[in-house]
């Protein structure tokens, strides 16, 4: 990601609920360029995917204080200091999980930020909680010394978002990376702080219903139809080639050519509907469909039949040339492999 760093202010951040404080600084930081330099590494180098948010409330995204602080900054520069206070206060009263770390809060103003074929501002919060040793060794006279000091790796940040002032109307455009925490003490950044929800576009589009296909083929079809563990493989082989090889999603197309039988079409309807239902997400009928999120979600759907704790067939092909039977002797089940050659 390319910005030019414009203003910067850090706070230190502690955890509430274990009596630690929160230390307010009033004036913004005028680093120098070669510390500015290193600065717009360790903040925009982790944003590297196209995963994007809006900020968001239950009621309106402008009772979201941080929608109110970055708009504040956005229509006035001169409120910088100001609302990054506000911002840190608000860290502060959602620091109350025993495992949340204190740590220095960084808000920072970025010009020429380039993001969907538009130049334009965006607010950076970040926070570092975790410290790393450094030895430093250096020449004293005709001897040399070691020392030891703490600080933060550039190349290792904690938590972050970029609010890109683009579809402010929206809840604006939100990058985010919490890469500390994965339990309920990660809630804290995203929700209880930023306040996000999965922004509407082609990416979170195609996320949702390759999830929502691989639900269906592992769960909901084996209850309603008799299914061997080969066919909801070879279904959802052929749920992924959709994904790969066209770039837009129809649902009727997709029936067509994965869902294949009317009953079960029908039922992968209703399903949509459920899903969208219980997840409180959208499943359009029709999207372009996104090739970074279906590198993504590929990893999760794996082909594989597992047999007892014995073997594991990993299907990629012809599931015609999977027979599966019962053996007269020992009444245990067995699938036959049909195969030209081998390596």
């Amino acid at each position: 990601m390319q910005a030019l760093l414009d203003l910067l202010t850090v706070h230190h951040v502690g955890n509430k609920a274990n009596g630690e404080s929160l230390l307010l600084t009033n004036k913004v930081l005028s680093p120098g360029e070669a510390i500015k330099s290193l600065l717009q590494t360790y903040f925009l180098s982790p944003f590297k995917n196209e995963q994007y948010y809006n900020l968001w409330h239950e009621d309106h995204q402008e009772q979201n204080e941080v929608f109110g602080s970055v708009s504040a900054i956005f229509d006035d520069p001169d409120t910088f200091v100001e609302q990054s206070k506000k911002l840190a206060e608000r860290l502060y009263e959602q620091s109350t999980h025993p495992k949340i770390k204190d740590g220095e809060f960084y808000v920072a103003l970025f010009r020429d930020c380039h993001i969907e074929g538009e130049v334009v501002d965006a607010i950076g919060l970040f926070k570092s909680e975790n410290k790393d040793t450094y030895l430093k060794v250096y020449a004293n006279g005709n001897q040399m010394a070691v020392e030891s000091d703490d600080g933060f790796n550039i190349n290792k940040l904690d938590k972050g978002c970029m609010i890109f002032n683009h579809e402010r109307e929206d809840g604006y455009v939100v990058s985010v990376v919490d890469n500390t925490n994965r339990g309920a003490d990660a809630l804290y950044w995203i929700d209880g702080f930023l306040g996000l929800r999965l922004r509407s576009d082609d990416y979170s589009h195609t996320s949702h219903t390759m999830n929502m296909c691989k639900k269906f083929i592992s769960e909901e079809l084996p209850q309603s139809f008799e299914v061997s563990k080969a066919d909801q493989a070879d279904m959802l082989n052929r749920s992924l080639s959709y994904f790969k090889e066209e770039e837009t999603f129809s649902l009727d197309d997709f029936n067509q050519k994965v869902m294949l039988q009317p009953e079960v079409m029908q039922t992968f309807n209703n399903y949509c509907d459920k899903f969208s239902e219980e997840y409180s997400v959208e499943i359009p009928d029709e999207f372009n469909v996104s090739d970074q999120a279906v590198k993504k979600e590929a990893r999760g759907m794996k082909s594989v039949v597992k047999l007892d704790k014995n073997f594991h067939i990993y299907i990629h092909g012809d599931r015609a040339r999977i027979k599966r039977g019962v053996d007269e002797e020992t009444g245990l089940r067995y699938y036959q492999l049909l195969f030209e050659s081998e390596s």
